[in-house]
């Protein structure tokens, strides 16, 4: 996975990006507007249920998100008033996304950008450059990030507050408020929306909830390739233990794999498990030389196809939990 480093640029070769923008991403453009081509006709992080007919030009205001995951939670708020795409594709990682000039000629069309904020998307700052007078609105505003522990990130935000659903609740207020700055006339809707879509997610927490208060207290160990449970696991009283901080940086070092090694052996933890976005095969590793298994794939930065596990963020969560207790429980 390319790399989410301090200076923002996104790959540990180095920028990828050798671009002069926004005088390039400007260029990009203009030049790919005079393609012919209309918004959303082509590009990189078009979504299921992004809205419209094949053919038939799509008069609703355009909302972009940086994840496909944020790309489901607005569209649960704005229901059929807001067309919702994603920058990103399924199944893509986020971390490092490098966009493409159609995703720039796509977001030309757009009214507005929702993205995470917390350092995860060090890509965008770039890409926004290019939008001209597009707003952006940070979906976790109002919310008290966990810092990271440890090594070059240490102190730094965990950006994935959306795996607690306490706060995706804050993400879902946040997008009633912008859409409702978008399309005044809708805010009826949308609050409807959104208190429909919060009422599920309190009822995704009691069931989390339950379903890993069955767990032992002493095998509620969530080992796994990326960081990126710790909302989760201060939530439902689990310790959370990773081979790196934040996908970004994939590539471990020896002494991180031995602490996990170590830690694995020490508690016994039945399974370890990885993310859907980056190789399991550093975390393989370590359940072969801790004499624990492979568990199972999570899915965190990104939603599955339509048919997968992970279709939208409720599905996710229940994947994850389902992946987890399987493992932890030796079945």
């Amino acid at each position: 996975m390319p790399q989410y480093r301090p200076d923002g640029l996104g790959h540990p070769k180095g920028p990828r990006f050798h671009l002069k923008l926004p005088l390039v991403a400007a260029a990009l453009v203009v030049s790919l507007l005079g393609s012919g081509c209309t918004p959303g006709s082509q590009g990189g992080g078009t979504t299921p249920g992004a809205g419209g007919t094949a053919g038939a030009k799509d008069e609703r205001p355009l909302v972009l998100t940086t994840s496909t995951i944020l790309a489901d939670m607005a569209r649960q708020v704005a229901g059929e008033r807001v067309r919702v795409e994603s920058i990103t594709r399924l199944g893509a990682e986020i971390h490092g996304y490098e966009p493409t000039p159609s995703d720039l000629k796509r977001a030309s069309g757009a009214r507005m950008v929702l993205e995470n904020g917390f350092g995860l998307e060090r890509w965008a700052q770039r890409f926004y450059a290019g939008l001209g007078n597009v707003p952006h609105v940070t979906l976790t505003e109002g919310i008290t990030p966990l810092p990271i522990a440890g090594d070059a990130y240490q102190g730094k935000p965990n950006p994935h507050a959306w795996m607690s659903p306490r706060l995706a609740k804050v993400y879902v207020e946040n997008i009633r408020r912008a859409l409702t700055r978008l399309d005044p006339a809708g805010a009826a809707t949308f609050q409807r929306n959104a208190e429909r879509y919060s009422a599920e997610l309190d009822a995704l927490d009691t069931e989390l909830r339950t379903s890993l208060a069955r767990i032992p207290p002493g095998q509620r160990v969530l080992a796994t390739c990326e960081g990126a449970f710790s909302y989760l696991a201060r939530d439902y009283g689990l310790t959370e233990a990773y081979l790196w901080p934040v996908n970004a940086e994939s590539q471990v070092t020896p002494q991180r794999m031995a602490r996990l090694i170590a830690l694995v052996k020490e508690r016994r933890v039945p399974a370890v498990f990885c993310e859907s976005t980056v190789s399991a095969e550093p975390q393989k590793q370590v359940a072969k030389q801790s004499g624990a298994r492979f568990g199972g794939v999570f899915h965190v930065d990104s939603l599955s196809l339509p048919g997968g596990p992970a279709p939208n963020l409720l599905e996710l969560q229940r994947h994850n939990v389902g992946v987890l207790q399987a493992g932890l429980a030796g079945s």
